[in-house]
């Protein structure tokens, strides 16, 4: 006869308000739902025209949430504002669940809580504070990159650490590859410090380090332009780090505007007296500053699709013996 201590804990389920607004913010989402804890509301960024029609759409979180009939809330702000205090302690969670929300949560908010806002930061904190993590840990080269899941205060990314998690940043790593790859970790893992907290109660959290904070500023147009002096390397992570936005991209010999879609890092033959920039061989490749090159291999010309880079010269975008970036 088992004992009642060999029993499974039927743990109490935490009332979950839920704030998101990206793509990387649905698998959490999805995750928590599927969990035994009860998901009370959902807060989003408001809904803003996209695209080229300027049509009026629900950010990601909003339309799963939507889809899944869980009450959603979309104030422009929250600071100063004493109403949307009012409402959100209304839902009394025990937990914020805060996911690339994209608005700063003041204390008023923060103290709702009954164990207060947890937050989904896509780097190894103290490291990429910040917008852009993802494309920041590739962009400069960083061998390994995580989710830390984070107790909130009012400082940037600044709260103690719960739980952490790493996975290797490879030559191949785009920013598409590893947004997907730390969201579904992410999800994982907001639901398993959750049970933790469902059992024990309290949150087990580490200061962070000051030594070694990094931050990942938000990410500009201008961040795009290839500078083709830098080496092969930067070149390559640049192109796998900035796409699908804000796109990396440089211009023809006609001065028309050339986007790189995807790059490998090859070494040159004899280019001295070539100036970097020039397309040598037969034209796939571009001679980069530390004397190697990268190879072309998806490229967007101008007022026309992607296409691989030999249909590119085909189609006359491109020549050997031109210079990108003049």
């Amino acid at each position: 006869m088992s004992s009642h201590s060999d029993l499974p804990k039927i743990l109490s389920p935490l009332r979950v308000v839920f704030m998101g607004t990206p793509d990387f913010a649905v698998a959490p989402l999805n995750a928590l739902v599927e969990s035994r804890h009860d998901i009370m509301a959902v807060y989003s960024q408001p809904p803003r025209p996209k695209g080229r029609g300027h049509k009026v759409q629900f950010s990601p979180v909003h339309q799963r949430a939507y889809d899944l009939s869980i009450p959603v809330n979309t104030p422009a702000k929250l600071k100063n504002d004493m109403d949307q205090v009012s409402e959100l302690a209304a839902f009394a969670p025990d937990v914020c669940v805060v996911v690339a929300y994209g608005l700063i949560l003041p204390k008023e908010i923060l103290n709702i809580p009954r164990y207060g806002c947890l937050n989904i930061h896509a780097s190894l904190l103290p490291r990429w504070r910040g917008a852009a993590p993802i494309q920041r840990a590739i962009w400069e080269g960083d061998e390994r990159t995580g989710i830390c899941i984070m107790q909130m205060e009012e400082g940037l990314d600044t709260g103690p650490v719960i739980s952490c998690e790493e996975i290797d940043i490879t030559p191949q790593t785009t920013t598409p590859l590893l947004h997907d790859a730390l969201s579904d970790m992410g999800a994982r893992m907001i639901v398993e410090v959750l049970d933790r907290l469902a059992e024990d109660k309290k949150l087990d959290a580490k200061p962070q380090s000051e030594s070694g904070k990094t931050y990942a500023h938000m990410l500009k147009k201008e961040h795009g332009k290839v500078d083709w002096n830098l080496s092969a390397d930067q070149i390559d992570r640049q192109i796998r780090a900035l796409n699908p936005w804000p796109g990396v991209w440089t211009t023809t010999g006609d001065g028309k505007r050339l986007k790189i879609l995807k790059s490998e890092v090859v070494e040159c033959g004899d280019t001295s007296g070539v100036s970097a920039g020039t397309l040598c061989g037969k034209g796939f490749e571009v001679f980069c500053g530390d004397k190697n090159a990268v190879r072309l291999v998806t490229v967007q010309p101008e007022n026309a699709k992607p296409m691989d880079v030999k249909a590119a010269i085909n189609g006359g975008y491109l020549e050997p013996g031109m210079v990108l970036g003049r």
